[in-house]
């Protein structure tokens, strides 16, 4: 250990540190500036990105005897009315946040450089810093707009205070899944109203990015008749008050937050708006009549006197919660509709958002685990001694996923995990790499599997076709990625477990840290942070329970923190999958019959067994079960693979497959049949005014038809998932001479009923979209030895700002149920382009990634 010297922000500190530990890791966890963030630990995402004597430097790659003498600027010494920070709030750039840092301090060195930089320099400067919310147009919007200088000055955030008894709570009781949700006066509330006129929400859902700390308090908002600026947020302990009314458990996942919340939040905001007018009027003596809420406000309307909501809280307090409160017309709404400045922006541009990573307790332990490196390996011998002999290191402890390394630092715990030199087992399947899974999934398309629909004659109509159409696609399996790697930090006690995580599953969470702990579930409490993005891996609670086992053995607070290669190595993989399809076109050009067969690892048979149709995998054929197209023979086959591969919810889950294959075998059948894609898809759609309406929509944005350069072409898909219609068409340029793809634009028309926050709903189809496309282009999977060889950025990268195109979205709303839009944004994306890249080229691409490689093979076979 060494004394170091440095100079933060202006501040001098002294540590006491290894001289070789990352500055990172002394800024976050010694000095607690956790604005700063860790991503992967190599420089490749950027995450961690600080000035040092006014250069963009990536912390973790930096040793803190390097920094001595030098100024280090982290995102919360920079001022929070910088240029860039205003621009940030202005253009409504983040969504999870936890990028935001190192972008803002990365923007911040280039405007120090170049005052007015082109769109090419911004690209140059920021594709190191990756954003897995797809935020990139945002960034780049708002580093032009801080350079021309017209910003508004940044609002502060007032931070929620304590509500004292005389507050009005209420809140649902819990209720079964299917009955009717119960408004009372409960602890476990849901709206808080306190003397002072401050209004919390209690969210009980995850805020991972898609805006709902945002979107579900605007609807309190505006169905109570709250000022905006007195409304609150919360986060829910995990518990059976706090559950989706109808989804009956407590989660965040099928795009369903909103949709799912609208109508009871408006009838709990409803019941204290009519709670809050009773109290008004029998103060006044008046009829209920005469009086009305608005602007945070009760307001007797002949004579103009008006009472605060908090001035009446006490008095509502007491009275009867109605179950049957008259809600607002819709042209009542102020904000719904229209929206409001996101409440968590601030935050997350000046570095203040806590997210799972950022929690800490007194006393506290950091612990690393060792994990098999292969499916099934054991542990032969580890030398605990070597471990304990590290500087740091408290103890070493088996648990159920492996081996549990504690020690006063993070640094230490990862080194005296290295220490441990575990030997282990070949495991089960040593002979698994990519080579064996392509095989392997080649000979189940052999197999006919078990029939998950079947409608018409489909052989019969096959035999009788004048041209057939046959088509093999074949999907890796994906990581999630989000940035924040898995952690939580957990405190078990004789009598209570506290655990402070980034979670999408607090139910889950409940359970399994119950389990762990050998506790009551009322002894146990679930703590959601910020998620520093979800995508479905944190409907996983493997983290949680390891955290929770650590702490029960060692008996202190416990920090689990994942470095990025056990993230990628230890993750729940969107399913591989295989498909044939094979299409039928009569005399006329006319789709009379499709078989179609996918090959696919089943999700639910390990997380919800009770929900598989027999051996059918519902995520595996969503998309194509439910498909809007009209065909007459139509037969759909499901073989099921079994392979070690954990699989889990990815975002958009199985219509991230399945629009592929549809969308890019609808496009063959078009080309097939003579008839222009667009012209084939409004014919398998007769008789829906809906989903033509969409795509009309969108060919009338992008120009369909019109004439492009050479080499460049449009591509269209459609989708149908989540309760949401999504059209896109992808611009698309092919370099023939090198396999290239450049995507320049994507338009998107998007039907999910009504939108309830318009620039957030934009929002999340733009980093669906992106995320999307960085699945189509560059994300895979790889296997050798019997497990996981993909490790980190540099052999597994996302899309980079350089790489986003131009989304155009255009909503075209309608009257059928609301939509969700965190998900359906996605699964066009990949079909789109493929179709695009024939357009351009002539070549069919059948496999994903679309690397120059793929498209240079497609072209050899068109």
């Amino acid at each position: 250990m060494a004394n170091v010297s440095l100079e933060i922000n202006g501040d001098t500190y002294e540590v006491d540190v290894e001289p070789d530990t990352p500055l990172l890791w002394v800024i976050r966890e010694h000095l607690g500036l956790t604005g700063t963030k860790y991503g992967c630990g190599i420089g490749r995402c950027g995450t961690c990105t600080v000035l040092v004597d006014g250069k963009a430097r990536r912390s973790c790659q930096m040793p803190v005897k390097q920094a001595q003498g030098k100024k280090i600027v982290t995102i919360e010494g920079i001022p929070e009315d910088h240029p860039i920070k205003r621009a940030w709030v202005a253009e409504q750039v983040p969504q999870c946040g936890y990028c935001q840092p190192g972008q803002i301090v990365q923007a911040v060195a280039l405007l120090s450089e170049n005052p007015n930089p082109s769109d090419a320099d911004i690209e140059r400067s920021m594709r190191g810093v990756l954003c897995r919310c797809g935020t990139y147009r945002r960034i780049k919007r708002a580093i032009r707009r801080a350079a021309e200088g017209d910003l508004p000055l940044s609002e502060g955030v007032i931070s929620s205070k304590s509500v004292g008894a005389d507050s009005l709570f209420i809140g649902l009781l819990p209720t079964p899944p299917g009955g009717v949700p119960v408004m009372a006066k409960t602890k476990d509330s849901w709206i808080k109203i306190s003397p002072d006129g401050i209004i919390t929400v209690v969210i009980p859902k995850s805020e991972m990015g898609q805006g709902v700390a945002t979107s579900l308090p605007m609807i309190v908002a505006d169905e109570l008749g709250a000022e905006w600026e007195k409304v609150r947020v919360e986060f829910a302990l995990a518990g059976d008050s706090y559950k989706d009314p109808v989804r009956g458990v407590q989660i965040t996942g099928g795009s369903t937050s909103v949709r799912n919340l609208f109508v009871p939040l408006r009838k709990l905001a409803a019941a204290a708006r009519t709670m809050l007018v009773r109290a008004a009027a029998q103060s006044w003596g008046v009829p209920e009549g005469e009086c009305h809420a608005f602007g945070g406000k009760v307001i007797h309307k002949p004579t103009g006197r008006a009472l605060s909501f908090g001035e009446l809280a006490s008095k509502a307090s007491n009275l009867e919660v109605p179950q049957d409160p008259t809600l607002k017309g819709e042209g009542e709404f102020i904000f719904i509709g229209k929206g409001v400045p996101r409440a968590d922006i601030p935050d997350k541009v000046n570095g203040r958002t806590r997210f799972g990573i950022d929690s800490f307790h007194d006393g506290m332990l950091y612990a690393s685990v060792v994990r098999p490196p292969a499916y099934g390996a054991k542990p032969a011998s580890y030398d605990p001694k070597k471990a304990a002999d590290i500087p740091g290191v408290r103890s070493v402890v088996p648990i159920t996923s492996g081996i549990a390394v504690c020690a006063d630092s993070i640094e230490a715990a990862w080194k005296g995990r290295k220490a441990l030199e575990v030997q282990w087992s070949d495991g089960n399947w040593p002979q698994w790499n990519d080579d064996h899974l392509n095989d392997a999934l080649m000979k189940h398309l052999e197999s006919n599997g078990v029939i998950a629909k079947n409608e018409g004659s489909v052989d019969e109509a096959i035999s009788g076709a004048r041209k057939k159409v046959e088509a093999t696609y074949i999907l890796p399996y994906l990581s999630h990625v989000p940035l924040e790697p898995m952690n939580a930090l957990a405190y078990v006690k004789e009598d209570r477990c506290d655990v402070w995580a980034s979670t999408q599953a607090q139910s889950l969470s409940h359970i399994v840290a119950a389990e762990a702990s050998g506790l009551k579930m009322d002894q146990v409490f679930i703590h959601t942070t910020y998620l520093g993005g979800g995508f479905g891996r944190r409907l996983e609670a493997d983290f949680v329970r390891e955290a929770v086992e650590i702490s029960k053995l060692v008996g202190k607070p416990i920090k689990l923190i994942w470095t990025r290669e056990e993230d990628f190595k230890n993750d729940f993989y969107r399913p591989v999958n295989a498909t044939s399809a094979v299409g039928a076109l009569d005399a006329d050009g006319k789709l009379i019959a499709w078989d179609h067969k996918i090959v696919a690892p089943s999700i639910y048979a390990r997380v919800r067994p009770q929900e598989m149709a027999g051996e059918i995998d519902p995520p595996a054929v969503e998309g194509l079960v439910n498909m809007d197209y009209q065909v007459p023979n139509f037969r759909v086959h499901y073989v099921p693979f079994e392979a070690p591969v954990p699989v889990g919810f990815w975002r958009s889950v199985g219509s991230s497959h399945n629009a592929f294959t549809v969308e890019c075998f609808v496009d063959e059948l078009a080309h097939a049949s003579g008839k222009d894609p667009l012209e084939f898809r409004l014919e398998l759609l007769e008789g829906n005014y809906r989903v033509q309406r969409l795509l009309k929509a969108v060919a009338e944005d992008c120009g369909w038809g019109k004439s492009l350069p050479e080499g460049v072409g449009r591509g269209l898909a459609y989708h149908f998932c989540f309760g949401t219609h999504v059209a896109q068409v992808a611009e698309v340029s092919v370099d023939k001479g090198t396999g290239t793809v450049k995507v320049h634009r994507i338009f998107c028309a998007v039907d999910c009923g009504k939108v309830v926050h318009p620039d957030i709903a934009r929002a999340q189809i733009e980093g669906g979209v992106l995320m999307g496309l960085s699945a189509a282009l560059k994300e895979a999977v790889s296997f050798d030895g019997g497990g996981v060889a993909t490790s980190n950025f540099d052999n597994y990268d996302l899309l980079r700002i350089h790489e986003a195109p131009e989304v155009n979205v255009r909503f075209v709303e309608s009257d059928a149920p609301m939509g969700g839009l965190g998900e359906p944004g996605l699964p066009p994306v990949a079909p789109a382009v493929a179709n695009a890249i024939f357009a351009a080229s002539g070549a069919r691409v059948r496999h994903l990634p679309i690397t120059p490689e793929a498209v240079l093979e497609a072209l050899k076979k068109k």
